[in-house]
């Protein structure tokens, strides 16, 4: 009966770990409300104190009634644990929610490549283009774009995944009727309309502080992958990054200037040994095997189209290549669009002005034209993807 779930849900005191844990033993919220104290020590639950133990023997189902009456009235549906359509994902992680409060349609969450899109609250206009560039893209390609509906990076990328018609799902850190920030309320009708919007809180519920960490668990265990897409030393995205390591979620970062406060953050997660991503094509592509008839990657996408099924050329005997080599030097810039092959408008204007030879970052910013933490943000990009190599004295070459 769904009134014991949220008794259940609304013993505060008693930690998430452990009421899966009680669920899984007694299968039943309704059967632990009305089991003695021994029968609920001879379950031997991990973690089980004496203080939860006081907790559920009160028995007191006065506010799993108001929160009831109050979901009627908000127009909340309720999800439990034990529910099919209870994401896969999230109910394997150590902590899950035992009910989640939601309005809208809500997804088919084991179906769907879910990807979560988070980052600071205060974005660079790089940052927030991103956002929304990534958003849009992994939206188009199939994915279900999960974010928290806070202002920066996490509206940015929602707006863009719902502008373009496809359902998003925002994650809150108050009561799912609750709109926050209240500047977002078109962004809250939209999500509603297209996809949904829930919460682990009762309706009514502030966006209290220490709720947004808890949150932030929830939107790392409904992911495949959580792409951070910028954000400082000290800030909840990172915390979210840490959520998806531990539960074996996969961690995407866009590489950002190396010279900006609200990158250092992310950039630190990729010499940790996060995924360096610069468009929704590099997301979705790791998911292409588990998701073969899900993913639509000729919608929206930047993915460059895949040669007409054309043969490999065969490898030329070694004579022939002796030949071609001892038939004069190649001119300087050979093989050039091969190297620019794949690369943004931007990347191929700071390949153009690395060259053939070693250049110092300070030229190749001066050729370029572009603003300098562009530069530098791209340098590092290409850096990754092994395109170019640094050398002492702030000098740059391409890859041979």
């Amino acid at each position: 009966m769904l009134l014991y779930w949220l008794w259940l849900a609304q013993c505060n005191e008693v930690k998430d770990g452990v009421k899966a844990a009680l669920v899984r033993r007694f299968e039943d919220p309704e059967r632990l409300f009305f089991a003695e104290k021994q029968e609920i020590l001879d379950a031997e639950i991990e973690g089980l104190t004496g203080e939860h133990l006081d907790v559920l023997l009160r028995h007191d189902l006065s506010a799993a009634e108001e929160t009831l009456s109050d979901c009627a009235k908000a127009g909340l549906q309720v999800l439990t644990y034990d529910s099919p359509l209870y994401p896969r994902r999230l109910k394997a992680i150590y902590d899950p929610p035992i009910v989640l409060y939601y309005r809208g349609t809500l997804p088919d969450f084991n179906k769907l490549p879910t990807i979560g899109v988070v980052g600071t609250r205060h974005p660079s206009v790089y940052g927030r283009q991103a956002a929304k560039r990534l958003g849009g893209e992994i939206a188009a390609a199939g994915g279900l774009v999960v974010s928290g509906l806070a202002e920066g990076i996490d509206g940015a990328a929602m707006e863009a995944a719902l502008s373009a018609g496809f359902p998003a799902v925002g994650v809150l850190g108050c009561g799912a009727d609750v709109v926050y920030p209240r500047k977002h309320k078109a962004l809250f009708q939209e999500t509603e309309r297209l996809g949904c919007i829930l919460s682990e809180y009762a309706p009514g519920s502030p966006p209290l502080g220490w709720h947004f960490p808890r949150r932030n668990r929830i939107i790392s265990g409904l992911s495949c992958g959580v792409v951070v897409v910028e954000a400082p030393e000290r800030s909840g995205s990172l915390l979210t990054a840490k959520h998806a390591l531990e539960q074996g979620r996969d961690v995407f970062v866009v590489p950002g200037n190396v010279d900006m406060e609200s990158f250092r953050g992310s950039n630190r997660l990729l010499r940790s040994g996060a995924i360096a991503v610069s468009s929704g094509r590099d997301v979705m592509e790791e998911y292409d095997l588990l998701y073969p008839e899900k993913l639509l990657p000729k919608k929206g996408l930047d993915k460059p189209k895949k040669a007409e099924k054309q043969e490999p050329k065969p490898e030329a005997p070694e004579i022939l290549k002796k030949k071609t080599i001892d038939n004069g030097n190649p001119p300087p810039y050979s093989g050039q669009n091969d190297i620019l092959q794949g690369l943004s408008a931007d990347e191929q204007t700071v390949m153009t002005a690395i060259g053939t030879g070693i250049e110092s970052v300070d030229d190749v910013i001066a050729k370029t034209g572009l603003p300098s933490g562009k530069v530098l943000g791209i340098l590092t990009m290409l850096e990754i993807r092994k395109k170019i190599v640094r050398h002492p004295g702030k000098r740059v070459s391409r890859r041979q």
